[in-house]
């Protein structure tokens, strides 16, 4: 009797996905390592948590696409910043290289470790309480955090890109990296430092 073999895919056949760890345990459900040679979910996942589902790869493409609000402005699309999957994950997998080349080892779990590293565990929301506003601190979900470091990872590279000399995925891998490492430089530290500061003045 003939026994099954399961195939092992690594993300475009270049990154393996076994070998990567989430120390987050938190998170190790809303980071999607699953190995698939092409990620695409065609917009399947439209469920509640359906983000869950999605490779974490092709979430930080679909987010370099549109980079999100900066307080009530909205991020400029530029023209390699589109809605297109191709040149979204083109620029992902040209950072994931350069992270390769400058780290020596897995891009993938660089970015993991930069998720775990600078997603907030607290934040504040509005409350009303006798016809006033008063801010209240409150912890924030495992999805919305991976959301959130995602977001201002993006946000940050585009900061260092925009109408500069420097590439977008130079400037994402660069960011990327620093988050990765806790370094107060990236853009993405700042606002998860910034977020739990108010949260702990709101208690």
């Amino acid at each position: 009797m003939m026994t099954e073999q399961k195939v092992k895919f690594k993300a475009f056949d270049l990154y393996d996905m076994e070998e990567i760890e989430v120390k987050d345990i938190a998170l190790k459900s809303y980071i999607n390592l699953e190995g698939k040679l092409v990620l695409k979910s065609y917009g399947r996942h439209t469920e509640k948590f359906g983000n869950a589902k999605v490779h974490i790869l092709e979430r930080l493409a679909m987010r370099v696409g549109v980079p999100g609000h900066i307080g009530k402005k909205h991020k400029i699309i530029t023209n390699w910043a589109t809605g297109k999957y191709s040149p979204n994950m083109k620029i992902v997998l040209q950072a994931m290289e350069i992270i390769q080349k400058k780290k020596n080892g897995n891009p993938v779990q660089v970015l993991v470790k930069a998720i775990e590293t600078c997603s907030p565990r607290d934040e504040i929301t509005t409350i009303e309480y006798g016809g006033a506003r008063y801010p209240q601190a409150v912890d924030v979900s495992p999805i919305r955090r991976v959301n959130l470091a995602i977001r201002w990872i993006v946000q940050g590279a585009y900061q260092k890109a925009f109408g500069k000399k420097k590439k977008m995925a130079e400037s994402l891998a660069n960011e990327i990296i620093l988050a990765s490492e806790g370094n107060m430089e990236s853009y993405a530290m700042g606002k998860k430092n910034e977020a739990e500061k108010q949260a702990d003045a709101a208690r």
